[in-house]
């Protein structure tokens, strides 16, 4: 259950909310679109801090040879996902994530790792795999491809910079899922296949994909779509 911060209403399935906002990196749903007209006119009135934050999940190569320009893109991202105070999740991985983290970092916010590894040790030796910029590291045990299912299935929105099959697969995972997907144009790797691979797809499942070369553009384009129409996607939603 969530709470219409205007009316007070209870509102039991997320999915039959009238409308979703996205203020100071919090959600808020509403129980009738004048509730949500209300608040536009007046956050800060009806706005609450406490909530869940709405997460951005960056997904990209995390080996391989990776041009600093896209490494600075990657660096970017993770400041224009801090800047609208929204969340951040990684694989908390090196490569295009852990250069998100760092731009992430840089301008503050809850940063959170999704590790393959059964402990921080592993996570260091086994998986050669960074443990700073990291409010929170999730200790999963399952391994790299265990790993994905989570970390897409935690991340309210995915964004993919390069990318390689661990990405194609974290891709897949949130295609098939339904998920709300960035794509970076020009970062290389899967994101010159993508268009295709989804035209011969040929499947339905409510994912929707948006692309741009500016990761500020994007972030706001992904923000933007999800409050307009995709929060109300069933295939989002379990039940």
């Amino acid at each position: 259950m969530t709470i219409d911060p205007v009316c007070n209403t209870p509102i039991l399935q997320l999915k039959g909310a009238a409308a979703v906002r996205i203020h100071e990196g919090h959600l808020h749903y509403f129980h009738e679109p004048e509730c949500a007209r209300t608040f536009d006119r007046d956050p800060g009135r009806y706005a609450r801090t406490e909530g869940r934050t709405f997460t951005v999940g960056v997904m990209g190569s995390a080996s391989g040879d990776l041009p600093d320009e896209q490494r600075q893109t990657a660096y970017r991202l993770g400041q224009a996902v801090a800047e609208r105070k929204l969340g951040l999740i990684t694989g908390a991985c090196p490569g295009y994530p852990y250069e998100a983290s760092r731009g992430f970092k840089s301008v503050g916010g809850l940063s959170i790792g999704i590790s393959p590894a059964l402990s921080e040790q592993e996570h260091l030796d086994r998986y050669n795999s960074p443990n700073d910029l990291f409010d929170m590291i999730i200790f999963t045990g399952s391994g790299l491809m265990g790993r994905e299912v989570i970390n897409i299935r935690s991340s309210d929105v995915i964004v993919i910079i390069g990318g390689h099959s661990g990405t194609l697969g974290e891709f897949s995972i949130a295609y098939d899922e339904g998920k709300l997907i960035g794509v970076l144009e020009g970062t290389g790797g899967i994101t010159k296949i993508l268009p295709d691979i989804v035209r011969q797809i040929q499947k339905s499942t409510g994912s929707r994909i948006v692309t741009h070369a500016d990761p500020r553009t994007l972030v706001d384009l992904l923000i933007e779509t999800y409050i307009h129409s995709h929060f109300q996607k069933p295939s989002v939603f379990v039940g």
